[in-house]
C-alpha cells in the first residue's frame, strides 16, 4: 500500500519547506528512518508556488496555464512530501504521527495522509 504524507503551508511558513537548520536536520532524520525501514519511496520539498503554474479548464475543456500561485482567495499549498509503502492504513498512520512538526516544536503545522490508487 503506498501513501503519500503533504505537509501544508502555514500562514508563518509560507508555500514551501523552511530553511530552518534545525527543522531540515529533523526532517533529514525522518526521512532516513523511513529509508532504513525499507518503506520509503520518495520525499521532497517543494519550491514556492510561485515558481510553478496552474491549468483552469473552463466549460469548453481547453487549459488556460496561469503562472505563480492561485490569486482566488486563501488555499492551503503544499510545501513537501513523503510517499511510503507499506503493509498496512495502520503503518502509514503510525509513520505519520512520527513526521517532525513541519514548522517546529511548539508551532502549529497540519500534514495529510492520504493512500494512492493501486493497479
Amino acid at each position: 500500500m503506498r501513501f503519500m504524507i503533504m505537509v501544508k503551508s502555514t500562514s508563518d511558513s509560507g508555500d514551501c519547506v523552511t530553511s530552518d537548520a534545525a527543522m531540515l536536520a529533523s526532517m533529514a532524520q525522518y526521512h532516513e528512518q523511513l529509508a532504513k525501514a525499507g518503506v520509503l519511496l520518495d520525499a521532497s520539498g517543494l519550491q514556492p508556488s510561485s515558481t510553478g503554474w496552474q491549468v483552469r479548464y473552463g466549460a469548453s475543456g481547453q487549459g488556460t496555464v496561469l503562472d505563480g500561485p492561485s490569486s482566488t482567495g486563501h488555499q492551503t499549498l503544499l510545501a513537501g512530501y513523503a510517499l511510503i509503502q507499506v503493509r498496512s492504513r495502520a503503518e502509514a498512520l503510525e509513520w505519520s504521527r512520527r513526521f517532525p512538526a513541519p514548522a517546529g516544536e511548539g508551532m502549529g503545522a497540519e500534514i495529510e495522509a492520504r493512500q494512492l490508487h493501486e493497479q
